[in-house]
């Protein structure tokens, strides 16, 4: 039985419908973990495909324990709450606390082997976002190492779909009228379409736990592109030049906070992701990603698709 967290969320979804649509798991095999009402309506669609449905709630220890009970394999998605890493917290304080609790729930009931999703900086990683991954990271590989879990890393990439939280906020999209972006920095992002992320991850799941066991896999793209490339694709779409205005990271937590009425806690947090880029952090050179979607007849799908897909 696998367990899977966070299975309506962009991710989490993606891998659900990747497994089903693709056959690659029983059903029957499968534990939705939601923090939601197991009986809402939103659920319905898993509920008609015969899948166990379960309330986990990371601040309740005992729902997480009773929710994998019976489960052999976690696949633990990254907790959402992000606020919780603001203000440089210190460790146990950030979301590392929520993906502790889901471990040691899992360890305590017998789960054999856990698949975390962290993402694609490198290690270390200059980036505020990276905190709670890393820290997370060394947690299961100290339980690896004292034989109490197997475990696999999956550092998912950046999401093509997220380009405009990067693009200094861009989420207007048809509405902004924006004709100059200010960002403090800029670097080459292998950008991956949260789909194709999304079979890559249900395939490693799917496959025997010997095959993935101790490794650390990034699932993205070989291809990149900088906020300049984006900035040209915008500006494509819209049919008028939008420019990218780097800045410093003083400069441009001033910026959002004080033009865009942005709570400055989230935006220093995020700010440091720029510096980040210009290292090249996010560039990756991992084929994982792009053998298995090849072995399916697949290729990634490009960043200006989605672009171009989003703001018509």
């Amino acid at each position: 039985m696998l367990a899977l967290t966070s299975a309506t969320g962009k991710l989490g979804s993606a891998v659900l419908s990747a497994i089903l649509d693709n056959n690659l798991i029983d059903p029957k095999s499968l534990v939705v973990c939601t923090s939601s009402d197991p009986s809402t309506p939103k659920l319905q669609h898993i509920r008609d495909k015969n899948i166990t449905i379960r309330h986990a709630d990371f601040d309740s220890p005992s729902t997480l324990r009773t929710a994998y009970t019976g489960c052999t394999s976690l696949f633990l998605v990254s907790a959402p709450q992000i606020s919780l890493d603001y203000n440089d917290a210190p460790l146990w304080s950030g979301r590392e606390k929520h993906h502790r609790a889901a471990i040691d729930a899992a360890l305590a009931v017998g789960v054999k082997h856990i698949y975390y999703t962290s993402l694609a900086f490198a290690s270390p990683s200059k980036a505020g976002v990276m905190r709670a991954h890393i820290r997370t990271e060394a947690y299961l590989r100290d339980l690896e190492k004292e034989g109490k879990v197997g475990v696999t890393v999956i550092r998912e990439g950046l999401y093509n779909e997220s380009w405009a939280l990067y693009f200094g906020y861009y989420f207007g999209l048809k509405e902004e009228r924006r004709k100059e972006v200010v960002v403090a920095g800029d670097g080459k992002v292998s950008w991956t379409a949260i789909a194709d992320m999304g079979f890559a991850t249900a395939k490693i799941l799917s496959e025997a736990r010997d095959k993935w066991a101790g490794k650390m896999v990034y699932l993205s793209q070989k291809k990149s592109w900088s906020l300049r490339d984006v900035a040209r694709m915008v500006s494509e779409v819209k049919g008028e030049e939008v420019k990218l205005k780097v800045v410093s990271r003083k400069e441009y937590e001033d910026y959002y906070v004080s033009e865009k009425s942005m709570e400055r806690a989230s935006v220093e947090w995020w700010s440091s992701t720029y510096d980040a880029l210009e290292d090249g952090e996010c560039e990756i050179n991992d084929s994982t990603l792009e053998d298995i979607l090849r072995e399916a007849g697949r290729e990634p799908k490009a960043l200006e698709e989605t672009i171009r897909e989003m703001m018509k």
